[in-house]
């Protein structure tokens, strides 16, 4: 069972864990979901601490980034390297150039949902080669889309994606799951102290999560000590937790 990471590094570490054991299991579709604030500016270094996970693949490494100007930078810092770096492309310069027979696993860091269809269009394209997708900001597709294509997009390919690790954070606590282990909800006890309370088959989110959190009074909820603070100062808190 995960335990609840005391620091980013600890996260991350046990991201990379989950992850190898997802694509050891035979998935072709995983995605890496980090959701604490701020951790998409790290992208780049985050990219390259996962690499090493890939290294028996050489040069049939992929790793994608978003758009050109991010694929650039990472070429210019990170210098010469066994695997190749590029970029999902756009409409005008489709996914279908960016991919070879050569290329056997591919890692996309931080697709939004601008790249979503490109990203697609690389999962069917890579048929039964791994598609490793860090830090994706595809969420709000998933649960905001509204209409005929967002539901589409939901059922045809973010349904088709494994989940190797999971952490996001809400007010009071935190959603976590470490691949194969079951969605866990965990509360904050005291200052970067956080308590089990429910383990879940599917990913609790909205009124399924606030069922799990509804205290049954006021009272037992001050007695069992959970924390009555803002939203705001909880992710803080949680940010600077994981990144001391």
């Amino acid at each position: 069972m995960p335990e609840f990471p005391k620091t980013l590094d600890d996260a991350i570490a046990t991201a990379k864990e989950a992850t190898q054991r997802a694509l050891d299991d035979g998935c072709q579709r995983v995605q890496v979901e980090l959701g604490i604030p701020e951790i998409a500016l790290q992208a780049q270094s985050l990219a390259l601490q996962f690499t090493p996970l890939f290294e028996s693949y050489g040069s049939g490494l992929k790793v994608l980034f978003s758009d050109t100007g991010a694929a650039a930078l990472a070429r210019r810092d990170w210098g010469e390297t066994t695997f190749k770096v590029g970029d999902v492309g756009t409409s005008r310069t489709p996914v279908e150039g960016k991919i070879s027979d050569e290329d056997r696993i591919f890692l996309i860091v931080a697709p939004s949902s601008v790249e979503v269809e490109q990203v697609e269009k690389l999962a069917n394209l890579a048929g039964d080669r791994p598609v490793v997708l860090l830090i994706p900001q595809l969420e709000s597709v998933a649960t905001v889309g509204i209409g005929y294509a967002a539901r589409q997009l939901r059922d045809r390919f973010l349904s088709t994606l494994e989940t190797s690790y999971y952490l996001k954070p809400f007010d009071g606590g935190a959603v976590l799951r470490a691949y194969p282990s079951s969605w866990q909800v965990w509360v904050e006890k005291a200052e970067a102290e956080y308590e089990l309370i429910a383990e879940e088959s599917q990913k609790p989110v909205g009124e399924a999560l606030e069922r799990l959190l509804a205290p049954p009074d006021s009272a037992e909820t001050e007695a069992a000590g959970v924390k009555k603070k803002g939203f705001l100062d909880n992710l803080q808190q949680m940010f600077r937790a994981l990144t001391q």
